[in-house]
């Protein structure tokens, strides 16, 4: 399965949706994805839905750092939601839970 990224804006909320692998190879998707919602007037929350990803690499966690760290700085609210077990892993070793809302 190739792996999607896609946004949806709406009342002062941002959602990025991944699926499939979340790695190095969608970098310009997820950057162009959040960009758009970074973007948008009177953003308060940025959620990452990751119910459809199955897999995540140590690229993958930088684009998140770097998401958190662009979010942060325009004091937009950002979580992470949906992430199945095997990534959930991943953030957890990776001590995640610190930096995000993980749901």
């Amino acid at each position: 399965m190739a792996s999607t990224v896609s946004n949806h804006i709406g009342d002062n909320k941002g959602t990025l949706t991944i699926n499939g692998r979340f790695d190095f190879s969608i970098h310009r998707d997820f950057r162009n994805g959040y960009e758009q919602i970074l973007g948008a007037d009177g953003m308060r929350e940025l959620d990452v839905d990751l119910k459809g990803v199955d897999y995540v690499d140590s690229s993958a966690l930088g684009m998140l750092l770097l998401l958190r760290e662009k979010a942060s700085a325009k004091n937009i609210q950002m979580k992470l939601l949906n992430t199945q077990s095997s990534v959930r892993q991943v953030l957890e070793v990776a001590n995640f839970g610190r930096l995000f809302t993980i749901s």
